[in-house]
């Protein structure tokens, strides 16, 4: 895949001469990507607007056809509607399009083994962040941990006719797509009841993103599956809540404060704030069914920062907030390389009563894009630990508790060492429900000073602590503002 998009990117850097920017090469290629892979799964298109047609265009009719045909396919009723809406063709030599054409139906993109379009578009706009391309450098989930938290959670839509699963931060549909793959492992290849069949694709899978493009490209993803799925364009945190509820909701709420400031009115948000982050956590709160599963993506602020404590207290009242997973730094390189970050898992409908944390940070080395990819192997002791039941009441064997020595100590292995360990409810309340204070690993690479972290880390670290040090102060001067504050007034 790599080597694919390093060949579209130098063609992306030939197109600029031609006026075609970074961000709209990226659209154009995911329309006429997602052309050919259609032609590739004989997914039927309106005729004259399929692969084979513009392929076989020449000369300047192939600009022509090409227009032509995003604006019919954009008219059409549904999903196909959805996709091209108000697509348009930013190219303006023929012999641009139709070299691109030719580098695209070199490959056949259905037998790669990979989520091609979000690839692509994921590769492209880590190029251009490397190059410091303005629009470029978002944040996305990496494929190695969507599959694992989606193994752990268990999304089987045949568990109920009314099951649904949400992202309500899908970006291009990497949970939502990864979901279905693991229904299909768990059905000998899909083979379903044609009835239960025809509700999965139609009525299963939901997701909202803020970006256009994004949101276009989790449609497609999903269409390319055989899937139907409800995707709308808008601003989860501050647009006013639908009614819908969900069986299941897998999320990475994006990091950052771009876009926000000022903390959503809504009536269904108990706790005031203005981080992003700790409103997605209030909204997933209100969307999840009683019963219904849940894992997201928080960074370590989100365990600790001002009103953290708040919100994690009501998670713990309102849900089981069984399992949290301490994420190895670097996990989201290269969007955001400073980045520490963890899943919490809960189930709403009863309070928790004990929280278990596994620690795959601690004397892990670093995540980097080259030397040290994120691979499964990272997250495969996690996976046992975290055990057979989604809801997180047993172990690895059915029927038998989770164990703090499911994580055995090893000998400095890096992913050996009791990484796994339970907190009672009592113990979460000392901590003020503020989760990022249970650290029980030495960090060795602090005594060694030739493998000391990143420095960008260790400001990263730095700025954490001053943050969360400036919430507690802040608290402090609120009871004295309340308390003994009367009194100097006095």
């Amino acid at each position: 895949m790599s080597d694919i998009v390093q060949k579209l990117w130098g063609y992306c850097h030939t197109l600029r001469h031609d006026g075609v920017g970074y961000t709209e090469y990226v659209e154009q290629l995911t329309y006429l990507l997602f052309l050919k892979m259609a032609n590739e799964r004989a997914i039927e298109l309106p005729r004259g607007c399929d692969w084979p047609a513009l392929r076989d265009e020449i000369g300047t009719e192939v600009l022509d056809s090409y227009v032509d045909m995003l604006r019919k396919l954009g008219k059409q009723p549904g999903i196909l509607g959805d996709i091209f809406a108000e697509a348009q063709s930013r190219f303006t030599k023929p012999t641009s399009l139709k070299r691109l054409i030719n580098l695209i139906d070199e490959v056949e993109w259905t037998a790669l083994n990979v989520d091609v379009k979000a690839a692509a578009y994921e590769g492209l706009l880590e190029k251009a962040a490397s190059e410091g391309k303005k629009g470029a450098g978002q944040l996305f989930t990496p494929r190695v941990l969507i599959q694992t938290i989606v193994h752990c959670v268990q999304p089987d839509p045949r568990a109920a006719r009314d099951f649904t699963i949400c992202d309500p931060a899908c970006g291009t549909g990497g949970f939502l797509v990864s979901a279905y793959e693991w229904l299909i492992g768990q059905s000998a290849g899909g083979a379903m009841d044609r009835t239960v069949a025809k509700r999965v694709k139609a009525s299963t899978y939901f997701g909202q993103d803020i970006g256009a493009t994004p949101r276009r490209l989790a449609l497609m993803n999903l269409h390319l599956h055989g899937i139907e799925p409800h995707i709308t364009h808008g601003d989860t945190i501050y647009d006013p809540p639908t009614s819908d509820r969900f069986t299941i909701i897998l999320t990475n709420p994006p990091f950052g404060t771009k876009g926000a400031g000022q903390a959503p009115t809504r009536e269904d948000f108990t706790i005031e704030t203005s981080n992003k982050q700790l409103n997605f956590l209030q909204h997933v709160l209100t969307t999840l069914k009683p019963g219904g599963r849940a894992a997201v993506v928080l960074p370590d602020n989100c365990l600790f920062a001002d009103k953290a404590g708040e919100v994690m207290k009501i998670v713990t009242e309102e849900c089981d907030l069984h399992t949290v997973l301490r994420l190895p730094r670097g996990t989201f390189t290269p969007y955001c390389q400073g980045v520490k970050a963890n899943v919490v898992f809960f189930t709403k409908g009863a309070p928790s009563e004990t929280t278990w944390i596994y620690d795959a940070r601690t004397n892990v080395p670093g995540i980097t894009k080259k030397d040290r990819p994120l691979t499964p192997k990272h997250f495969a002791e996690f996976e046992r630990c975290y055990g057979v039941d989604p809801n997180g009441r047993f172990g690895p064997k059915h029927g038998k508790p989770r164990r703090e020595s499911d994580s055995p100590v090893g000998d400095k292995g890096w992913l050996d060492g009791d990484r796994w360990r339970r907190f009672s409810i009592n113990e979460v309340k000392a901590r003020d429900f503020k989760l990022d204070g249970f650290k029980w690993l030495k960090d060795d690479s602090l005594d060694d000073a030739d493998d000391l972290p990143e420095p960008a880390e260790l400001v990263t670290d730095a700025v954490t602590e001053l943050e969360g040090a400036i919430g507690d102060l802040n608290a402090v001067l609120a009871l004295l503002d309340n308390g003994n504050g009367v009194e100097r007034a006095k």
